[in-house]
């Protein structure tokens, strides 16, 4: 489920690898959401567990939306015990942005011009 809803999608990282996905979430701090047995989102941070936390990958599936669903798992990982006492969290976001201000305290990069960043926004598109 969570290969298919990124791989075909998630605008950033459509296309993206089952063994990707697989060494992604083996490589986090992962948590996902159900409905009885049925998992219907999931979020995964990439942490030092001591400074630093990136979330990532935060998604509720469409039929599930609308019901507050997305606030409380972003309250969950941001209270998660083992996330406390970080300097830093950051994530990436085309369109909630008003949902990570409000729920989590995220703001715009203070300083952006001391962030640089390796990009390659095809990269699983071009390994068809």
């Amino acid at each position: 489920m969570i290969h298919k809803y990124l791989s075909e999608d998630a605008y950033w990282c459509k296309n993206i690898p089952k063994e990707i996905v697989e060494k992604s979430i083996n490589n986090s701090c992962n948590f996902g959401l159900y409905q009885h047995k049925e998992q219907i989102g999931f979020a995964r941070v990439v942490t030092d567990y001591a400074t630093f936390a990136y979330l990532a990958d935060v998604f509720i599936l469409p039929e599930f939306r609308g019901k507050g669903l997305s606030k409380w798992l972003i309250k969950t990982i941001i209270e998660f015990p083992d996330l406390q006492g970080l300097r830093r969290w950051i994530l990436a976001t085309m369109d909630a942005h008003k949902l990570y201000e409000k729920y989590a305290e995220f703001t715009p990069i203070a300083n952006p011009d001391r962030l640089m960043e390796r990009r390659f926004p095809d990269l699983y598109s071009s390994k068809k």
